[in-house]
């Protein structure tokens, strides 16, 4: 996390404040669930509350110097501010029923701060793609002409694929919305599972299902990665806003703003620096995957090499997404779309994209696929080598004109045929 990539609101979540707020939320909640089952006296969890106090997270930090230990400087910490009913936080309970229950809270709020970011984009997307349905252009594969699109269509495949990650997003705060408060090594020696089944309820999570010491990291390696597609997608549409932006391509670009310079040397520059921007943290979301796959395989009931990659990854890994989808969103809604151009690139074969529509039609007259392929082929191959143009060597090519009249030749070459369920394709992508 550093602060040119930091949105406020995850600055605030990933704040040590709010890291040892939630501690101390998750203890409450275990000793209300304890005084349910009459383990801890009545009112504990009340008094502690009602005298509001305000933990210090220096203090804290002053007092792990010395014990070593995080949970217990912070457990030594709140007696000092709450005197004697305290003594009957934790009971029972070990440093993972505190450290894996506030993770789990403190990752649904990263999740659902994310899922607002990523409405955002996918509501950019729809008008975006509806706006452009019927704008042709040019479909690539290969990086080469293929056949034709429409921008809206182009648009259309980023928004089903936002819905998708919305989808996995979903799912995957479904996977880490899951606390334990069963003891040392999960059998709940001094608890029971009603306390825990009492406490998780009241913070919005469930138990583990079998746990250790801990929450099972294959739970946290699904969500990571999870993260980890969402960026690659966003990766996606920053990559072809880079080619369109191209001087050679030109047929869309980045908002320029009032002001803005591209280049220190170069005054005439008007970079993709966004799009760039993106792929670059797209591939920092996508390292953070790797060590929560390496947490899976723990020692036995517990060690703690996850814990200081899950300190490190949880906060950046969520950070950087929620900071990518907001300027995806600004990248979306800004986009500066050029139709001449993009007509002017995709007249710019002569027509070579109705090669299929001419092999069809050879086809349908009889002629073998290979065979019509091979007729078809020569006439496109001539046409790119400069030796008259593609529907002109079509035309005059003696055995396609024995096969197709001049106006079969002509409707293969129309462009609202290509296109005729380019709405259809939009309206799927934004039900």
């Amino acid at each position: 996390m550093i602060p040119r990539y930091t949105p406020a609101e995850f600055e605030a979540l990933w704040s040590s404040v709010t890291r040892y707020q939630t501690w101390l939320e998750v203890e409450l909640a275990a000793c209300e669930a304890m005084e349910h089952e009459n383990l801890v006296p009545a009112g504990t969890a009340a008094a502690i509350r009602s005298k509001n106090i305000a933990l210090d997270p220096a203090r804290i930090d002053e007092i792990e110097k010395t014990t070593r230990h995080d949970v217990i400087a912070f457990l030594t910490h709140v007696e000092e501010l709450a005197g004697a009913e305290a003594r009957w936080l934790h009971r029972g309970m070990t440093s993972s029923d505190v450290l894996d229950t506030s993770f789990a809270v403190l990752l649904v709020r990263a999740t659902d701060a994310l899922a607002r970011r990523l409405s955002d984009l996918v509501a950019a997307l729809d008008r975006r793609a509806l706006e452009h349905a019927r704008t042709p252009m040019i479909g690539r594969s290969h990086g080469i002409h293929a056949e034709p699109i429409t921008f809206g269509i182009a648009l259309a495949g980023h928004l089903a694929e936002m819905k998708r990650a919305q989808v996995r997003l979903a799912a995957a705060r479904a996977e880490i919305a899951v606390g334990k408060m069963a003891g040392a090594v999960g059998t709940y020696a001094h608890l029971s599972p009603g306390v825990e089944t009492r406490a998780l309820g009241a913070l919005g999570l469930s138990g583990e299902t079998v746990a250790t010491q801990v929450v099972a990291r294959d739970r946290h390696a699904a969500y990571f990665a999870a993260l980890a597609v969402v960026a690659a997608g966003i990766e996606r549409l920053a990559t072809n806003v880079r080619h369109w932006q191209r001087t050679e391509v030109g047929e869309a670009e980045e908002r320029f703003t009032a002001g803005q310079k591209g280049s220190s040397a170069m005054p005439h520059k008007r970079n993709p620096i966004s799009s760039e921007n993106l792929c670059g943290l797209a591939r920092m979301v996508r390292a953070y995957a790797l060590p929560a796959l390496e947490n899976v395989a723990l020692w036995h009931e517990r060690d703690i090499s996850h814990s200081s990659a899950e300190r490190m990854i949880a906060p950046d890994a969520t950070t950087t997404l929620g900071f990518m989808l907001e300027r995806a969103t600004s990248l979306v809604e800004g986009l500066v779309v050029y139709p001449e151009t993009l007509h002017r690139n995709l007249e710019r074969t002569g027509g070579l994209f109705f090669s299929e529509a001419i092999l069809l039609a050879l086809v349908g007259k009889g002629v073998a696929r290979q065979q019509a392929y091979v007729l078809v082929q020569r006439n496109a191959m001539k046409a790119i080598e400069g030796q008259g143009n593609f529907r002109g060597n079509l035309e005059t090519d003696p055995e396609i004109a024995r096969l197709l009249t001049g106006d079969e030749i002509a409707r293969a070459f129309d462009l609202e045929h290509a296109l005729r369920y380019a709405d259809e394709i939009v309206a799927r992508a934004r039900r």
